[in-house]
């Protein structure tokens, strides 16, 4: 019998070690947090998993039960202020480009989605007698925006009320959005996946057939259309009699144009010379021809003899990523842009927009702030990127003095700008107001590219580890209450949760069919950026078995993350202002 008393007195001993511990150093917790918290995000139950962010809310969340780690406001907000910045920073190109053209059905979805989940947040927890944090944890957790924590935090910690019961309030933000989070993930990529399509009574497959079709595309290699696949140039030998023997160059090129062959160079004898429209094609020239791998097999393949000439092929090729800045080339389909004369040799490659790729195809238009990775001949290559933009050239230097600058004129205005809810004003926050000029910064790097230059490592670290660090550490504060919260709200929290995920998509669904009539794959990608839940835009390609979803996403995207970040604010001051 000792032994086992001895066992436990030992596991005790190291317990109350490990909460001393974690006490006097909560920095290490915190990065403990963050590490569980990838772990626990990256497990996979079939295509779901709660991710990083949520990840590490649980993680702070068990830790707390072990031991009170004190978490510094200053810190917490530091960190959420560069996350929100680097937010900004991100959607800022395509932001305005959202409100454009076609873009503005995807962008009137995403607003009356918003707006949905915020009326149906208040009224449940109105309903439910919540208190300012469990109202904005229903709301974040609910709407899958854990970035609304933070600005509720923020507008919390700013109520006129005594300091025990704003620390409560931040900690029920942590306990809701936990406990309505699985849900809201879940339910988002159910219902643009399964139960939308049900609803709308359409089959996914041929829905995105048919759209491809709209836009040019086709399902017959990876890809595009043969137009724009990977990039090659082959050697070949004009015979006696072939059709092009005695044609110039730009006649011969006119023949194939809309297979996009161009002539590199030729082999005349012992001489090569640079191509010119002008030259004409002789018998025995050997011609170094640009073009895509399936273009260059199947259309040359059976009517030309390929040669073996490494000199001749030896051609600088350039692989560049520019940034679209030119209104006169923004707005226009990449089947028309390829008609310039300065098109000439060049290849697209890929196109992102808001930091997703989208599916390529002569009638997809693009946009300014779209990232395109040109392929083709140096000269060509560094032509077309000044006609298009700039070239968008690998960093490792970050402009701090925009940065810093920019979030403190944005707290600035955050501070200074409020707005009356009841009886109360409610200043704009800090945070959003560092949003808005991270989307400012953002949008100016479309009109002056080499302004405020950040690299995508850096944004990737400061959203990334700037928005698990702050929900570690708000994880870190809820632990220790997180039972009794729990318990003090019931399980009307959980089902009230469930209201606020599927309300905004029902309304969503039906408004954007019916009154926008948007194409129905569209719709579903617009649904899924609503409500910023990537994995639900990745759950309607797979069932579709398409990409094109994401045309629909990107538009939707921005307006989602900016109007339910700053709901955080809202619904602390409209449930505060009506206790």
């Amino acid at each position: 019998m000792r032994a086992p008393t001895a066992g436990r007195v030992g596991a005790s001993l190291v317990m109350v070690w490990v909460e001393h511990f974690l006490i006097k150093y909560p920095e290490l917790a915190v990065f403990l947090a963050i590490s569980i918290g990838y772990l626990i995000g990256g497990i996979k139950f079939g295509t779901f998993s709660l991710g990083p962010v949520t990840g590490s809310l649980f993680a702070g969340i068990f830790i707390g039960q072990f031991a009170e780690v004190p978490v510094s406001g200053m810190a917490k907000s530091f960190l959420f202020l560069l996350f929100l910045f680097g937010i900004g920073y991100s959607v800022g190109p395509q932001f305005l480009q959202a409100l454009k053209r076609d873009g503005i059905k995807p962008v009137l979805l995403a607003v009356v989605v918003c707006v949905t989940g915020l009326l149906t947040a208040v009224v449940v927890a109105k309903l439910l007698g919540l208190d300012p944090g469990f109202a904005a944890g229903l709301l974040s957790g609910a709407l899958t925006e854990s970035p609304a924590m933070g600005t509720a935090t923020e507008a919390i910690n700013a109520l006129p009320l005594p300091e025990a019961d704003r620390v409560r309030f931040v900690a029920h933000v942590a306990v809701a959005d936990a406990l309505c989070y699985v849900f809201g993930a879940v339910g988002v990529i159910l219902f643009c996946s399964v139960v939308g399509p049900k609803l709308l009574g359409i089959d996914l497959v041929a829905e995105a057939l048919n759209l491809e079709k709209e836009f040019g595309m086709t399902r017959k290699a990876v890809g595009v259309a043969s137009a724009w696949h990977r990039f090659e140039m082959r050697a070949y030998r004009i015979a006696e009699n072939a059709p092009i023997a005695g044609v110039s160059i730009a006649d011969a090129e006119a023949r194939f144009r809309g297979n996009r062959l161009f002539v590199q160079r030729i082999r005349r004898g012992d001489s090569i010379l640079e191509a010119a429209p002008e030259i004409l094609m002789r018998p025995g020239d050997i011609v170094a021809v640009s073009g895509t791998r399936q273009t260059l097999v199947d259309v040359l393949g059976p009517r030309a003899e390929e040669v073996e000439d490494r000199e001749l092929l030896d051609v600088p090729i350039s692989v560049s990523d520019v940034l679209l800045a030119n209104r006169e080339v923004a707005g226009r389909s990449i089947e028309d842009l390829a008609n310039e004369g300065w098109a000439r040799s060049l290849y697209l490659r890929t196109v992102t927009r808001g930091g997703q790729e989208i599916p390529l195809a002569p009638g997809i238009t693009l946009d300014r702030g779209d990232i395109l990775r040109l392929v083709g001949p140096e000269a060509v290559v560094s032509n077309a990127a000044k006609r298009i933009g700039v070239v968008v050239a690998p960093t490792t230097t970050t402009d701090f003095f925009v940065l810093g600058l920019a979030i403190f004129l944005g707290g600035l205005v955050g501070v200074l700008v409020t707005f009356p809810i009841g009886n109360m004003r409610i200043s704009l926050s800090t945070s959003v107001g560092t949003l808005l000029l991270g989307l400012l910064v953002g949008h100016l790097r479309t009109h002056f590219p080499l302004f405020g230059r950040i690299p995508d490592a850096a944004v990737s670290l400061m959203t990334a580890l700037g928005l698990a660090a702050f929900v570690a550490m708000t994880g870190l504060h809820a632990g220790p209450v997180f039972t009794s919260a729990i318990a003090e709200a019931g399980i009307g929290l959980l089902f009230g949760g469930m209201i606020v995920t599927i309300m905004p998509m029902i309304v969503g669904l039906y408004f954007g069919r019916y009154i926008l009539r948007m194409n129905p794959i569209l719709l579903l990608g617009g649904l899924a950026g609503a409500q910023t839940m990537t994995a639900a835009m990745a759950a309607v390609q797979d069932r579709s078995g398409s990409t094109v979803a994401v045309l629909g996403y990107t538009p939707a995207v921005p307006i989602g993350h900016i109007m339910l970040t700053t709901w955080g604010t809202v619904i602390v001051g409209i449930v505060a202002g009506s206790n």
